[in-house]
């Protein structure tokens, strides 16, 4: 390709969230409006590890510099050295406030935040997961963009650098494959399938240790808590119900005949045909 020699100093911004894990059994708090943490096992948003193995095999290819940003507490911290400078990723910034503590369920509050700390690194380009598997908006990436001012293509299965400043992204729509062209700076979302994300090493784990983790507040960005006030709280959470029969499970000596039987099931006791 083309203006290899520019890409070498590209520098990657990636966003990663914590969030619990998808096999964790999630219990509702008291307050009835959150999850109760107790328990819980907390990991690095499994889209958000497509962004940072994409962003890892771009520094690889062509040099540069990539900079995980996550907003949080101790925790989160601990997930940044765990699932990103351990994996390559060369220094982490966290955005700690007590102000966004609040504005867990409000996607555009965590987007001002971590937008103003995009502006702060002056990526070249900003890459995240497609969604957060907590509460699944697929807003914070777009958001981020439109704060920045930037182009943004979401839900990618491809990227190609093909100069300097421009990449061809894939996208997997409806009966088809979308091809975009977009000029850098932009802000792009990994859907699986970009690649496969991969494991620490011990010598990972070690070195990451010694990389450089910043921990700055809303102040340091130029925000206020009210810039971060949540427009949008959750009012209440409820489990989903609980089956009270479960399924049938259909059986005939012949295609023909379980179909029957399904058709008569349908008909006669479920009563929607």
């Amino acid at each position: 390709m083309s203006g290899q020699e520019g890409c070498r100093r590209m520098k990657i911004a990636v966003l990663v969230k914590l969030v619990p894990s998808s096999e964790a059994r999630i219990r509702i708090s008291p307050d009835g409006r959150s999850v109760d943490p107790a328990d819980v096992e907390f990991v690095a948003n499994p889209y958000d590890e497509y962004a940072v193995e994409a962003a890892l095999q771009l520094k690889e290819k062509f040099g540069g510099e990539v900079v995980a940003i996550s907003l949080g507490a101790d925790r989160v911290a601990e997930m940044l050295r765990k699932s990103c400078l351990a994996l390559g990723v060369d220094r982490a910034v966290l955005v700690r406030d007590a102000a966004l503590e609040g504005a867990a369920g409000d996607p555009l509050a965590g987007a001002r935040a971590l937008a103003e700390a995009c502006r702060r690194e002056t990526p070249d380009l900003v890459l995240a997961g497609k969604l957060a598997i907590d509460f699944e908006f697929s807003a914070t990436g777009p958001m981020v963009a439109g704060l920045l001012g930037w182009p943004h293509v979401s839900v990618v299965s491809r990227l190609e650098p093909v100069s300097e400043k421009t990449f061809l992204l894939h996208r997997e729509i409806e009966g088809a494959m979308e091809k975009i062209e977009v000029d850098l700076p932009a802000v792009v979302t990994a859907n699986k399938g970009l690649n496969e994300p991969r494991y620490a090493t011990l010598k990972g784990i070690m070195a990451a240790k010694k990389k450089p983790l910043d921990t700055i507040d809303l102040a340091a960005l130029g925000l206020s808590a009210a810039d971060v006030a949540p427009r949008a709280r959750a009012v209440s959470l409820e489990p989903p119900p609980v089956r009270a029969e479960a399924g049938v499970i259909l059986k005939g000596d012949s295609p023909a005949e379980t179909a029957a039987e399904l058709v008569r099931l349908l008909r006669e006791v479920a009563r929607v045909i």
